[in-house]
């Protein structure tokens, strides 16, 4: 369990590839040393019986020298071209000659009138032999090679095989690991494939699924289960918009009414806190919308928007509400328009939003400044109280205000721009200025009208 769990923890094998690498290194490894062992073994095998073919045919020559006499013996004949190959003096071959009792009859190393006992062989020596039946007579004739004295050639040719078969088997093992290697990525190409549509996948495209084609049948099941998953995962996002659409709807007709309600109290100074309380109510359930109509709306690749448009149309809009509350509005920066890749109605719920945002956290008769770049950026700056480092991440979150004893919003304005900002496939940055407050800065990618 110990070996397979620093074998999962360590950091080359997280990757198929480098596993199979390393499985086939092994394997080469493995090849390499026993591949060359295995030939060595089969050329001495084929060394050994060329050996033992050759001697059986030299058998048989002599076994054609032998000739029966009328009075029934056998002589042997030995030519002299023949003589000196098995003589002492070459002492390479040996030839000896029995009869069916083992007899000695003829023999290359017992000389005549020696005793008819054949001293045993070296273990050195080797060879084959012949039976055959000469008038009546079983004869067995046996042929040997003195293995101290081989072929000088077929010596060098083993002895050097190893090194040789050695230098050869590596190279072609390694070219066979970097075929396999290709063919291997190569077939891993759809999971790639499959690996890259799965990375486009977010809250704003549930729709995407991963292909199944040309998908390796093992890993079908998997790629078939994922889809699944994402089919109800869709279905829940689906259910949720429509639930959040849906309360949204619900809640602006009582609204409606208690406004109107409100508007006959006697009461003045009740009358506009309810006012304001309503508007309050009014702004959240708007923004509650938007998030749903955010989610249902998916962005066309193609789609073009001018930026600076965008922005004059917002501050427009926004510059009522930011001088009832004593503060004003600027639109700088570029004159030229600047187009980049997005959807006008969205942009301008984004920065509608921003500048919100600034006219209700800037100190009264400041102004709070929308500035429009023509590399594609637009910075809102206020005159704040800015924002602390560690709540830089937490802003964008659904729901969540630092003050909690703030009622003029429910921390849903910065959640709508992280949104807008995540399906342009833009950034948000924010940073503290030196002179006090904030600044948020979208930075979009230009159209190819723009660049």
């Amino acid at each position: 369990m110990a070996a397979a769990a620093s074998y999962g923890r360590s950091p080359t094998f997280k990757s198929l590839i480098w596993r199979i690498v390393f499985m086939h290194l092994v394997a080469v490894a493995v090849v390499a040393i026993f591949l060359p062992l295995v030939l060595f073994w089969l050329l001495n095998s084929e060394v050994d019986q060329l050996h033992r073919d050759a001697m059986r045919a030299q058998a048989e020559v002599l076994a054609e020298r032998i000739v029966a006499q009328p009075d029934g013996t056998l002589t042997f004949n030995l030519p002299d071209s023949l003589r000196g190959l098995y003589s002492d003096a070459y002492g390479r071959y040996q030839y000896d000659i029995r009869d069916a009792e083992g007899r000695p009859l003829f023999s290359s190393h017992r000389r005549a009138g020696a005793a008819a006992v054949t001293p045993p062989l070296s273990e050195t020596i080797s060879g084959a032999g012949v039976t055959r039946d000469i008038d009546g007579k079983t004869v067995r004739i046996q042929v040997a090679e003195d293995l101290a004295h081989r072929d000088v050639i077929i010596d060098d040719i083993i002895s050097n095989f190893f090194r040789r078969v050695g230098w050869i088997t590596i190279p072609i093992l390694l070219i066979l690991l970097a075929t396999d290697i290709i063919i291997f990525r190569r077939a891993i190409a759809p999971l790639w494939k499959a690996s890259e549509e799965a990375s486009n996948i977010g809250p704003a495209r549930t729709d995407i699924r991963l292909p199944t084609e040309q998908i390796p049948r093992e890993i079908m099941p998997l790629v078939t289960a994922v889809n699944q998953a994402l089919d109800r995962l869709e279905d829940g996002f689906r259910v949720q918009r429509q639930f959040t659409a849906d309360a949204a709807h619900q809640l602006r007709t009582p609204l409606a009414i208690l406004r109107t309600r409100v508007e006959t109290l006697h009461d003045g100074a009740a009358r506009q806190v309810l006012h304001a309380d309503i508007e309050g109510m009014s702004r959240i359930v708007a923004q509650l919308l938007e998030i749903a109509e955010l989610d249902t709306l998916v962005l066309d690749p193609g789609e073009t928007a001018d930026l600076r448009a965008v922005c004059a149309e917002v501050v427009g809009a926004i510059a009522p509400f930011a001088l009832a509350r004593h503060k004003d509005i600027a639109l700088r920066g570029t004159e030229m328009p600047v187009m980049i890749h997005g959807n006008s109605e969205m942009l301008q719920r984004a920065i509608f939003n921003l500048a919100e945002n600034a006219i209700k956290f800037t100190a009264n008769e400041t102004s709070v400044d929308v500035e429009v770049h023509d590399d594609g950026s637009v910075r809102v700056r206020d005159c704040g109280p800015g924002i602390a480092e560690t709540e830089r991440d937490l802003i964008f979150q659904r729901f969540w205000r630092g003050d909690r004893r703030r009622t003029d919003g429910a921390g849903l304005g910065l959640s709508i721009v992280r949104g807008v900002a995540e399906d342009h496939a833009a950034t948000v940055a924010v940073e503290n200025l030196p002179g006090g407050g904030a600044q948020f800065t979208l930075y979009f990618k230009l159209s190819d009208q723009g660049a």
